[in-house]
């Protein structure tokens, strides 16, 4: 056994219980991968990526089995594992519907209408937060910040797509898309790109594809200031020139 890493105190614990859980070929793959990223005697650090690998091998969810196997795997004590698994929402202790729904309820998407996403989703689907719908094909999680707050309100949809910009009617639509097989299309609902302000972009607006028109990257190279305020200088001084001569000649 390597040396204990991160809690020294802690020199023993019961045996991990296991039951019949192991990874399979593609699932030690992947933890390889991620054990390689940290010391042997710092193993524990790759606790985090160990549990989600176990967590989507087993369906969606996290069982005490796969809990105390990485565990076992990272020679922890099992109660620290237990700790992290039931801290994060990332991870399921229960089998979640096929499709997670993951409903931001922090201030922002708040402000912007989350409330009512939630209660357009309890009522379409008939579950509360924390329930799985009779046919286990959808489940409802109130979580808190996702970062996307300049698109709130959003949800995410099994710990990955982001659905930004909702209505309680395009949430609504998006639900009967997955009653239909289909998958919606991540990102903003209403059509904005990124988090550009709604109606578009209203800034900077003047930019082409080497920058501003008049930057000193405007023609596809750098061009110093120096050498552009001369350049308008010289064309400020032949306009001038035009100006006066087209006086004179009338």
């Amino acid at each position: 056994m390597s040396r204990v890493t991160t809690h020294p105190k802690v020199t023993s614990f019961r045996p991990p219980e296991t039951g019949d859980f192991a990874f399979t070929e593609a699932s030690w793959k992947e933890a390889e991968f991620a054990l390689a990223k940290y010391p042997e005697d710092h193993k524990a650090s790759a606790v985090m990526p160990l549990l989600w690998i176990a967590q989507r091998q087993n369906q969606g969810h996290l069982t005490r089995a796969a809990i105390e196997y990485v565990a076992q795997i990272l020679e922890m004590a099992p109660i620290r594992v237990h700790e992290i698994a039931t801290f994060y929402t990332m991870y399921n202790l229960e089998k979640p519907g096929k499709v997670q729904l993951q409903i931001c309820r922090t201030t922002p998407c708040m402000l912007r209408g989350a409330d009512d996403i939630l209660a357009a989703v309890k009522t379409k689907l008939g579950i509360d937060d924390g329930e799985v719908t009779e046919d286990g094909l959808f489940s409802l999680m109130e979580v808190e910040c996702l970062g996307a707050c300049c698109n709130a309100p959003m949800m995410q949809v099994n710990n990955e797509a982001y659905y930004e910009d909702l209505t309680p009617e395009i949430v609504e639509r998006l639900i009967d898309d997955w009653r239909a097989g289909k998958t919606p299309t991540p990102g903003s609902q209403q059509g904005r790109a990124g988090s550009e302000p709604e109606g578009g972009p209203t800034v900077l607006t003047d930019v082409q594809d080497y920058g501003a028109a008049d930057g000193p990257y405007a023609n596809g190279t750098f061009v110093p200031a120096e050498v552009r305020r001369a350049r308008a200088a010289a064309a400020q001084a032949d306009n001038e020139a035009g100006t006066s001569s087209d006086k004179g000649s009338s």
